[in-house]
C-alpha cells in the first residue's frame, strides 16, 4: 500500500508539473524566440545599456547644472549628440528612451529609434508612471503604470522598441530589518511581475528593476540582507506569473554601504557582496544583469562593475551596466549646450563607454579622468 501511495504521489506531482509547464508555455505567445534573442543581444559581451530615459523634470535638473534651458529643442539636441556618436555601438547594445524621445528625430529627419537600430542598438522605452506613496508604511512607495500598459507596449513595439524598463523603489530606513517592509516588497514584486508578463505578451523584453536605495547610514551587510530579501520575492513573483526568464533582464542595485555610513565598502567588497546575493537569488536562466549606478561617481561605478566581474564563484549571467548618470556626467560637462562642444562631448561618452565595456569583462584598471570622480548621489532619487 505504501508503494502504491508513493507512486500516486509521484504521478500527481508529475501531472502538476505538466500543467504548470503547459500554462507557462501557452503564456509565451508568438514572441518567445524574439524575446530570447533580444535579451541575448543586449547582454552581449562587453556591451551595456545607455539609460537616456530621464523625464522632462529630471533632465531639467541635469541641464540646470550646466546652465542650459530645459526646452524640447535642447532635449532633442542633447539626445541627438548621444545617439549620433560615431562608434558608440562598440560599447552600447541598448538605449532606454523616454516617450518624448521615442517620437523625436535628428536634424536629418531620421527618427531616433531608426537611427539607433541602424547602428545595431536595441531600442528600449521607460513604461512606468513613477512612484506613489504606500500608505500605512514608513514612507515607502509602489510604482504605478499598469493601467493601459498592454496598449502602450503594443504601440511602442510598432514604433521600434524591443525592450522596456520599470523601476521599483525600496527603502532601507533602519538596521533591524523592518524596512523594506514585507508589504512594500510584496507589492513591488507583484507589480514588477505583472509588468513583465504584459511586456512579454506584446513583444518587449522587460528589464526588471527592483532598486534598493543606498540612502542612509547602514553597513554593506545590511544592504546585502535587504537586497537578497527583495530579489528572492521578485523571482518568486516572476515564477508565479509564468514570466519567461530567458526573455528578461535584471537591473538591480549593487550591494554597498549606505551613502551616510562612516565606513564605505571598497570596490572589491562591493563585488563580492553583490555576486553572493545574486548567486543566492537569480536563476541561471536570466541571460544578463545590467546594474544601475545608484548615484556613484562615473569612476566608482566602473570600478565596482569591474570588481563584480572578478568576484569568485559561479557567475552564469552577463554582468554589465545600465547607466544613466554614470555615463553622462562627463558628457554634460563637456557639452554645456554649445554646438561647438558636440565632438568633445561625444569623445567623453566614448571614454566612459570604453571604461564600462572593459569593466563588464573584468578588464578595467581605472583612471579614465574627466568628471568621472564626482559623486552623483541624490537622496531619494526619482526620474
Amino acid at each position: 500500500n505504501t508503494y502504491m501511495q508513493n507512486n500516486y504521489i509521484y504521478l500527481l506531482l508529475f501531472y502538476l508539473y505538466l500543467i504548470k509547464f503547459t500554462i507557462a508555455n501557452m503564456s509565451l505567445g508568438p514572441y518567445a524566440a524574439e524575446l530570447i534573442q533580444t535579451a541575448k543581444q543586449i547582454a552581449s559581451t562587453g556591451k551595456g545599456i545607455l539609460a537616456a530615459d530621464e523625464s522632462t523634470g529630471t533632465i531639467g535638473n541635469r541641464f540646470k547644472s550646466i546652465d542650459v534651458e530645459n526646452v524640447e529643442t535642447n532635449r532633442r539636441k542633447y539626445r541627438q549628440l548621444l545617439f549620433e556618436t560615431d562608434g558608440v555601438e562598440k560599447y552600447i547594445s541598448g538605449v532606454i528612451l523616454y516617450e518624448e524621445t521615442l517620437n523625436q528625430k535628428n536634424d536629418a529627419g531620421v527618427n531616433f529609434a531608426d537611427l539607433l537600430r541602424s547602428k545595431g542598438i536595441v531600442v528600449g522605452i521607460k513604461v512606468d508612471k513613477g512612484v506613489q506613496p504606500l500608505f500605512g508604511t514608513n514612507g515607502e512607495c509602489v510604482t504605478q503604470g499598469i493601467d493601459g500598459l498592454g496598449e502602450r507596449c503594443a504601440q511602442y513595439y510598432k514604433q521600434g522598441a524591443r525592450f522596456a524598463k520599470w523601476r521599483a523603489v525600496l527603502h532601507i530606513k533602519d538596521t533591524i530589518g523592518a524596512t523594506p517592509s514585507n508589504v512594500a516588497i510584496q507589492e513591488n514584486a507583484l507589480t514588477l511581475a505583472r509588468y513583465a508578463s504584459i511586456c512579454q505578451a506584446n513583444g518587449l523584453v522587460p528589464i526588471v528593476e527592483p532598486e534598493v536605495l543606498m540612502d542612509g547610514d547602514f553597513s554593506i551587510e545590511v544592504a546585502a540582507a535587504m537586497t537578497e530579501r527583495v530579489l528572492a520575492a521578485v523571482y518568486k513573483a516572476l515564477s508565479d506569473h509564468h514570466v519567461m526568464l530567458e526573455g528578461t533582464l535584471l537591473k538591480p542595485n549593487m550591494v554597498r554601504s549606505g551613502a551616510d555610513a562612516k565606513v564605505q565598502a571598497t570596490a572589491a567588497e562591493i563585488g563580492l557582496a553583490t555576486v553572493r546575493v545574486l548567486q543566492h537569488t537569480v536563476p541561471c536562466a536570466v541571460p544578463g544583469i545590467t546594474f544601475l549606478s545608484g548615484g556613484m561617481s562615473e569612476e566608482d561605478a566602473s570600478l565596482a562593475l569591474n570588481a563584480i566581474n572578478n568576484a569568485p564563484g559561479p557567475r552564469p549571467w552577463a554582468l554589465t551596466f545600465s547607466y544613466g548618470r554614470a555615463l553622462q556626467q562627463s558628457v554634460l560637462k563637456a557639452w554645456r549646450g554649445d554646438d561647438n562642444n558636440v565632438k568633445a562631448a561625444q569623445t567623453a561618452l566614448l571614454v566612459r563607454g570604453k571604461a564600462n565595456s572593459e569593466a563588464a569583462q573584468g578588464k578595467y584598471s581605472g583612471g579614465s579622468g574627466g568628471a568621472a570622480s564626482e559623486s552623483l548621489h541624490v537622496k531619494g532619487y526619482v526620474y
